[in-house]
């Protein structure tokens, strides 16, 4: 669940080092060949669920529109949280 999530973040963010530019595009576009794959076996048996947690502002906004709106057919959500005091 959402408490799980937010557990595994806190979890995590002391071992990581956050840093830019903060471009979205490339993963949404390796979760959307996942989610293209599995529309093309015909069986609707996956559904993909892309969570972004970022810290910073997206550099790459024309190309995160682009890439959104490819995936907008397929199986497969995206949602981004933003933390800390940037302007999202």
């Amino acid at each position: 669940g959402i408490q799980g999530i937010v557990d595994a973040y806190r979890q995590i963010l002391p071992q990581i080092q956050l840093y830019g530019p903060t471009n979205f595009s490339p993963i949404i576009n390796h979760v959307a060949r996942f989610a293209t794959h599995s529309l093309q076996q015909g069986t609707a048996a996956q559904y993909f669920v892309l969570l972004i947690i970022t810290d910073g502002e997206i550099t790459d906004l024309d190309q995160t529109r682009q890439a959104i709106v490819n995936a907008s057919k397929l199986p497969m959500s995206i949602i981004i949280v933003g933390v800390g005091e940037a302007d999202f």
